[in-house]
């Protein structure tokens, strides 16, 4: 009964994995907090929304490149309401 138990509660965690919380992070070259909603998928080729905090607006930005710096990660964006791109450093 008890490796039943363990069993199922491993593969529900693997299957079903847990909800995604926000991420929050800092664009140093406009000097502004970001925030990516939590049900985005961040990775290369894939079009995520987040918050800027300093136009107080949701916006939109296709994911161009991710590189890990220890202690988050660094995300290059390409901005569709700006049509420019953009580094967010994540926490």
């Amino acid at each position: 009964m008890k490796n039943k138990i363990i069993f199922t509660l491993f593969c529900g965690c693997t299957l079903f994995p847990i909800t995604t919380l926000a991420w929050d992070g800092y664009d140093y070259e406009s000097g502004n907090y970001v925030e990516i909603e939590k049900g985005n998928l961040v990775r290369e080729g894939e079009e995520i929304e987040y918050y800027d905090y300093k136009s107080g607006e949701y916006r939109y930005a296709d994911v161009e490149n991710i590189e890990s710096n220890g202690s988050g990660a660094e995300i290059e964006v390409y901005d569709h309401q700006s049509g420019g791109y953009r580094t967010f450093d994540m926490d």
